[in-house]
């Protein structure tokens, strides 16, 4: 998507016709028009001097926003040029002039209004030269009148310009109204004049003619418009707080170490592979690798986590994030646009220039609305004349009608929310990556979840110790350690890394041996020790019955028991398994709150499968589900409703595109995972139901400003046109309605920066959930399966082996091993031999008994 600042744009007709001239380019596949930061996204193959050409045609200024010049010269630009730039296309410019106008405005108007208001309403004292001068008092207030109007020339300029491109926008409105009151007003000036020079003075007829002056109203709209237009602005800008808060932390120099000496440099200068040095208190330049030091790091700036994170050497750090504690060095990986830091601010930026889908509404009834509303206005001035209700009243009606017309409070309805709300999930560490993606996202009816480091962990724990009768669990465990040690086992480095030093004195071991398929032995002063599955040692010892139920019970919870044995007696079991998350039960509750289905998908077996779905507390569990195979599950569950799937943005990529919304968790520095919608910084699974939280709250904000935006003209255009019996408008009171529309939607998009988005007390369960379709359960379609008797399969990691050597032959669609029941069961979409099948299993040392 190539960027570029449009001016000149004041209303949502202007963004709707600028969105029209670019649309209309060849090779033009979309484009975008925020008014909220008076930017435009086009995509497509159309070259930047034509989308300059087509924007100023329609009467509008526009130029890239990475900087002037050709595409090359952007490139050379530096990340913090860049980043500049977008600080200043986001930086306030409207505001300070707009004040400065208001304040000029009022000065004349105060003035205007003693003469108009003051003086012939309430009496209040003159100058002796106007008291009783009724020509001399309609003078001054002319004057007054055209020194406000020129003030807030711009309107005029913008408004007649645009009507005569055939597109006026509100500003058209504005100039139309101020300029038939300013008209009217100076007719009936001209008609008092011509009573003077005609020497027929009537000073009753002077009265009534007095009565008919508007420019009072001719100063009046334009100046309350500008009142409007001021609050929108201030309001406006604190919506991109977020975003210009995040680019202030942006770190402008870095301290590298070259020959031994320290230097400081500009953050351009910094390259890959430098060493930079980082002392307590200082923000962390660019991506890196601690070399040396140890110390704690505050990343709030990236994950929204307050609390800091240790980190030591070997650990990977972030730009913009805060050293705390410690002085370190580290090696830079990622400089310039590349660092994580630069990847969230392009990423808000880009979501910020995307249109989400009901800002279409809006932007459909803009870009009538203003015609229509001049129509409109001409239609009423026209009745009340042929009722005889008189040119004054008439024209009265139809400035109250082009005045009190706001298109702007439409334009601004969906963008104000969808920039606090992009920027309440940047601050938590929920990026979404387009306005379309924070809308939908709390559309979503089915959460489809990866059990591997999403529910779980990732990484195999140990979570039982149970020794045999008559073995202290201090042998046990020394034992364990010592036997793993050596081992290159995924689960052998879980025993170990449960042990911080063996209770028990250390004995060497002598004659380690891995057995493939079944385990360990070794020998420790002249006795034989054994590890390995209940199967193997079963083989060397005899196991009680109240051990082999606790094997039981263990398998049934998807842990993988690991047996451990002394001279041919039995020490005990430790139980290794992927534990689940502390936060995963409590997120799959708080999405079922929200009446939305989690299903669980995994590779493992059945029996794993359920037991970390039923702690889960996940609706649905489908077991032995390969990646490619995930893709066609979100297929089917699409059947059913809107679907999102978390995944970790690499091996479930496929069904991160497939599903309606791809959520990638614990992106951490990989935030562009191109195929997520929405990237989570942090590993937490109950930012997954933050986010469908803050996507409710954000489309919440904009319904209500819609409903604003429309009602508020629906109602007061009627009021405006007279159609209420015994009300009857002032044009300045409907300027005064107008420039407060505006105003009042951006207020009401910035409540959401108080909205807390990992609050579930206000949860609500959806109209309407997932469809349930027994007939077209997801797993349960009739293919050819066939089941393999496997001996030597110990945990998880030998049913992944087994898994991925039958999924490599040709013909088999999926396969499911399983290590407690000793099977491995192939679905097939071609008959395959039962010899190819036993091949591959004993080529990876398994052995087959039989093939059913």
């Amino acid at each position: 998507m190539t960027q570029f600042i449009v001016t000149g744009m004041t209303c949502a007709a202007c963004q709707a016709r600028v969105e029209k001239a670019v649309g209309k380019l060849p090779g033009v596949k979309g484009v975008s028009v925020s008014l909220l930061t008076n930017s435009m996204g086009v995509e497509g193959d159309v070259s930047e001097a034509d989308i300059i050409r087509a924007v100023e045609e329609a009467g509008y200024g526009a130029k890239p926003k990475n900087g002037a010049g050709t595409q090359e010269d952007r490139e050379k630009h530096s990340a913090s040029a860049k980043l500049a730039a977008e600080e200043e296309a986001l930086k306030d410019h409207e505001t300070p002039k707009l004040v400065k106008r208001l304040g000029w405005s009022i000065g004349f108007l105060f003035i205007l209004m003693y003469l108009t208001m003051g003086h012939n309403m309430l009496g209040l004292p003159v100058p002796s030269f106007l008291a009783h001068n009724h020509t001399g008092l309609a003078l001054t207030q002319m004057i007054l009148a055209i020194i406000v109007m020129y003030i807030n020339r711009a309107f005029f300029i913008s408004g007649f310009r645009t009507l005569f491109h055939g597109s006026p926008n509100m500003d058209a409105l504005v100039a139309l109204g101020s300029s038939v009151s300013f008209g009217w007003s100076l007719y009936v000036f001209y008609k008092m004049t011509v009573m003077i020079t005609q020497g027929t003075p009537n000073a009753d007829l002077m009265d009534i003619y007095h009565d008919q002056l508007y420019f009072e109203s001719a100063a009046m709209i334009p100046a309350l418009i500008t009142v409007g237009k001021t609050l929108e602005s201030l309001s406006k800008g604190r919506t991109t707080d977020a975003l210009k808060n995040l680019m202030k932390m942006a770190p402008k120099t870095a301290t590298i170490e070259r020959d031994g000496k320290e230097f400081t440099v500009g953050i351009d200068e910094v390259r890959t592979g430098d060493i930079f040095v980082v002392k307590p208190g200082e923000s962390i330049p660019v991506d890196g690798i601690i070399m040396e030091g140890d110390t704690a790091v505050d990343e709030s700036a990236l994950t929204g986590e307050s609390i800091p994170v240790d980190k030591s050497a070997g650990d990977s750090v972030s730009a913009a994030t805060i050293n705390q504690s410690g002085f370190f060095k580290a090696k830079a990986s990622r400089v310039g646009e590349e660092t994580t830091f630069s990847q969230i601010i392009r990423m808000v930026s880009d979501a910020a220039a995307t249109k989400a889908p009901i800002a279409r509404i809006a932007d459909k009834v803009s870009g009538v609305f203003v015609p229509a509303v001049m129509a409109i206005a001409a239609v009423v001035f026209i009745i009340w004349t042929v009722q005889g209700a008189g040119a004054v009243f008439a024209l009265e009606r139809a400035i109250s009608v082009l005045v009190i017309s706001c298109p702007c409070a439409l334009g601004l309805a969906t963008p104000v929310a969808i920039m606090v709300g992009n920027g309440m999930g940047a601050r938590n560490g929920i990026l979404f990556k387009t306005s379309e993606s924070l809308e939908s996202t709390g559309k979503v009816q089915i959460v489809a979840l990866d059990k591997t480091g999403t529910i779980t962990a990732g990484k195999p724990e140990v979570t039982d110790i149970i020794p045999a009768e008559g073995v202290a669990k201090e042998e046990l465990v020394t034992t364990a350690y010592l036997m793993e040690a050596r081992s290159e086992h995924p689960l052998a480095g879980a025993v170990v890394n449960s042990v911080n030093d063996p209770p028990c004195p250390v004995y060497p071991l002598t004659d380690w041996k891995a057995l493939p398929g079944n385990g360990i032995s070794a020998q420790q002063n002249g006795q034989i020790l054994y590890a390995g599955s209940g199967k193997f040692i079963r083989s060397v010892c005899r196991i009680e019955q109240d051990m082999e139920q606790k094997e039981k019970s263990l398998s049934e919870e998807g842990k993988t028991p690991l047996f451990f044995a002394r001279a041919g007696k039995l020490l005990g079991i430790m139980a290794v398994a992927d534990v689940i998350r502390e936060d995963s039960a409590v997120a799959v509750r708080e999405l079922q709150n929200m009446g939305i289905e989690v299903v669980m998908l995994t590779g493992d077996n059945e029996r794993t499968a359920r037991a970390i779905g039923k702690q889960a507390g996940v609706d649905k569990v489908i077991a032995g589900v390969l990646p490619d195979g995930k893709e066609a599950v979100i297929r089917n569950l699409q059947k059913r409703g809107k679907v999102a799937m978390v995944g970790d943005g690499i091996n479930d990529s496929p069904a991160l595109t497939r599903a309606d919304i791809g959520i990638a968790i614990g992106a951490g520095a990989d935030v562009a995972v191109d195929s997520a919608d929405v990237v989570l910084m942090n590993s937490k699974l109950t930012d997954v139901s933050a986010a469908v939280r803050l996507s409710r709250g954000t489309l919440r904000n904009i319904y209500e400003n819609l409903f604003w935006a429309f009602a508020y003209n629906i109602i007061l255009i009627p009021m405006a046109a007279g159609l209420y019996p015994g009300i009857r408008m002032n044009p300045m009171w409907g300027a005064a309605a107008m420039s407060l529309s505006s105003f009042t939607v951006c207020m009401n998009a910035l409540r959401l920066n108080l909205f807390k988005v990992h609050d579930a007390a206000h949860d609500h369960k959806m109209r309407h959930p997932a469809s349930i379709n027994k007939n077209n359960d997801e797993m349960e379609e009739k293919t050819m399966t066939k089941t393999l008797k496997v001996e030597g399969m110990m945990c998880e990691h030998c049913e992944a082996r087994v898994k991925k050597a039958l999924e490599g032959v040709e013909g088999v669609e999926s396969a499911v091993a399983d290590h407690n029941a000793n099977t491995a069961v192939v679905t097939l979409s071609a008959d395959v031999a039962d010899d190819v099948l036993r091949k591959a299993v004993e080529d990876q040392d398994y052995k087959v008994l039989g093939v059913e």
